[in-house]
This record gives structure tokens, sequence and C-alpha cells, in this order.
């Protein structure tokens, strides 16, 4: 059968969920670096702990969570590729993305330093 190219695959992770080093490796959504103190969310009822400057790391965003990126510094979630809701805002706001990172909420703790390439698709821990 015929296979869709990977940024049409939707909630697809691109990679496995394993460690490098210090970081992890997904799609790249939204140009930029930006390195913050990581706010795991889970539910929009939830944004209201994100403060300015921080790096949010969710499963997947959807218009509920658009009032969030006029704030953040970065982005990383777990699902969706370079047309997801996550990636088109983060790009419209010019807020650095990475996507498509399964389970990434689970790996980085909520408030430890993250820095984000959104250009190369990378995630670290600082600290």
């Amino acid at each position: 059968g015929t296979s869709y190219p990977a940024f049409l695959r939707g909630d697809t992770p691109l990679v496995k969920p394993a460690v490098v080093a210090v970081g992890w490796s997904g799609r790249a959504a939204s140009p930029g670096r930006a390195r913050g103190v990581a706010r795991v969310v889970r539910l929009p009822s939830d944004l209201g702990r994100v403060a300015s400057g921080e790096v949010l790391v969710a499963p997947s965003t959807d218009p509920a969570w658009t009032p969030v990126f006029s704030r953040i510094a970065g982005l990383v979630l777990e699902r969706g590729g370079v047309l997801s809701h996550g990636a088109v805002v983060a790009r419209e706001y010019r807020v650095p993305a990475v996507v498509g990172i399964a389970n990434i909420g689970d790996q980085i703790h909520d408030g430890e330093i993250v820095e984000i390439d959104g250009s190369a698709g990378t995630v670290k821990r600082i600290g």
C-alpha cells in the first residue's frame, strides 16, 4: 500500500522515546532556540501554572491552549507533526517548538531547565 510522508502521519511519533545522553530528538516544528524552566502540563485547566518565559511540555495542544503561547519561551509536544495545532500556532507566535517525542512529559521533570532547538528538533536537559 501507499505510505504517507512522515509529516502527514498525524500523531505517530517520529522516533522512539530513547534518551540520547541528556537529550531527545523529535520533529523540528518551529525554528529557533529557547532555554527555560520546563512546565509539564497535561490539561488546559492547568495552564495557569505556566509562567512567562517557561518551556511548555505537553501531550498535544488544541485551540483551548492558544492563550499560553503569548508567554512561553518554547514548546515540546509528545504528539503531532508540522501541521498540528501546536506547531502552526508556535510558528505564528515565533515560539521554538519540537513535536513528536513520545512520553517526553514522563521524562522531563516539572521545574528543571531545558533547552530546545526548534530548527534541529532537539531537546536537552540542562539542569
